[in-house]
């Protein structure tokens, strides 16, 4: 049974949310935890000049309040919003906590997936740990 199980939330997924917490309670070890991490992308170079607010920050705090809304009162589950590809970032957060698990949600794949690669993919392939795929 894992010990440590990262859920990545995406902001565009979130009634799946509630469904990959259920799926880590059932798998989880007693006295484990459960981070749920939401990886928001950069904004590219070239675009970041004509922003004067950072979008980052103010969507970090917004994301974070949405994060612990999801986990309640719950005492083992952490909540972390990062910056970066969601692919790199998820599977590097997984090597720095120690995961165990990453249960990933993933959608049924068009033409346009299978072209340009999902992150659920790019979480299979470079994982250091197990991932749980839920449809």
């Amino acid at each position: 049974m894992p010990s440590s199980i990262l859920i990545p939330v995406a902001i565009d997924h979130e009634p799946l949310v509630a469904q990959k917490i259920l799926t880590a309670r059932k798998l989880l070890e007693p006295g484990g935890r459960i981070t749920l991490l939401t990886v928001l992308e950069q904004i590219p170079g070239f675009a970041a000049e004509f922003v004067t607010v950072k979008s980052e920050n103010h969507l970090t705090d917004k994301i974070m309040k949405k994060l612990k809304g999801v986990a309640g009162e719950a005492a083992d589950i952490d909540c972390m919003v990062e910056t970066g590809k969601p692919g790199l970032r998820i599977t590097a957060v997984a090597r720095e906590i120690n995961a165990d698990l990453i249960i990933v949600g993933a959608h049924n794949p068009g033409a346009l997936d299978y072209f340009l690669g999902s992150t659920a993919s790019r979480v299979t392939r470079r994982a250091p740990c197990s991932v749980y795929v839920l449809r």
